[in-house]
């Protein structure tokens, strides 16, 4: 099972928006300051994820998110209004 996943800085209150196919490894390495684009702003938190059944669909699935960024869909997801 792949996932896409919305983690939200604590610190400076900013999105990354990201793939894998290991949800709680990964998590496990942006909480422990392992992942460079995420170290300097911990603490984070998890706010949104999706499941896929392939790399592939979670991986476009992160590029589209990325794509709205900022505007109406993006911030209806992050406010639990969306269905995934």
């Amino acid at each position: 099972m792949c996932s896409t996943y919305i983690l939200k800085s604590l610190k400076d209150h900013k999105f990354y928006i990201g793939c894998t196919n290991d949800l709680e490894r990964r998590l496990k390495e942006h909480f422990d300051g392992r992942v460079k684009s995420t170290k300097y702003r911990r603490p984070l938190k998890l706010i949104y994820t999706e499941s896929f059944n392939t790399n592939q669909s979670a991986r476009k699935r992160e590029l589209e998110i990325k794509r709205m960024k900022g505007g109406i869909q993006f911030k209806a997801i992050i406010a639990g209004i969306a269905q995934g």
